[in-house]
């Protein structure tokens, strides 16, 4: 459960007495088809207008999956950051909701994939910008997995500005701070994927193109 993002400290994890998992099941690509919605569970803002990751749950929407992941890239990862950033951000929040997709929860009566707030990925609807549209577009057919092409949740974390963040790689989680790091040293987005997730691989989607 991912509960860090750029503009605040980390959070401790939030986790309803109420909350309840899907059976876990191994999914692949390949025999896994690509998201086309997502559901979003909305939660009450806090007092600086906010997404209050302890707010109640007012209702649960459906959102195209595309439109979620451009919705979620600006809210994590700052615009204006190296495009080898955003794209390897781009392929970790599509991987971390497709995942959830996967495996819905159901908290107080309310069975949904994500939250919109740190507890899964900020989402703010129609948030979307140029830049971070075209790095989601380009990554759209791309998916990072287990060598068994098992889907797999990419979690990641804030760090520290101006540092490769290694204290991460070890935990499987990627530096949101060391991947713009990272690219201003000429990484790849695969290069950075590689270094904070290890044993993954990156793979072609079937049947799902470039944005």
């Amino acid at each position: 459960m991912r509960i860090s993002y750029l503009f605040i400290p980390l959070l401790l994890a939030i986790v309803s007495p109420s909350l309840t998992y899907a059976q876990t099941i191994e999914y692949k690509i390949g025999s896994t088809g690509f998201p086309s919605t997502i559901r979003v569970a909305i939660r009450e803002n806090n007092t600086f207008g906010e997404p209050d990751p302890r707010g109640r749950i007012i209702y649960v929407t459906t959102v195209n999956f595309d439109q979620y992941c451009r919705d979620v890239l600006p809210n994590e990862w700052f615009p204006t950051w190296h495009l080898a950033a955003l794209e390897a951000g781009a392929i970790a929040i599509k991987m971390f909701g497709w995942y959830h997709h996967l495996h819905p929860v159901t908290v107080d009566g309310f069975t949904f994939d994500v939250d919109n707030t740190v507890n899964f990925q900020l989402y703010r609807a129609l948030s979307d910008q140029e830049k971070t549209d075209f790095a989601y577009q380009n990554t759209r057919n791309l998916a990072y997995v287990k060598p068994d092409q098992t889907i797999f949740e990419l979690n990641y974390r804030a760090g520290y500005e101006n540092n490769a963040n290694w204290q991460y790689r070890n935990a499987q989680k990627m530096s949101q701070w060391g991947s713009q790091y990272w690219a201003n040293l000429g990484k790849t987005p695969l290069e950075i994927l590689n270094f904070y997730y290890q044993n993954r691989a990156l793979t072609t989607i079937p049947n799902v193109g470039r944005g």
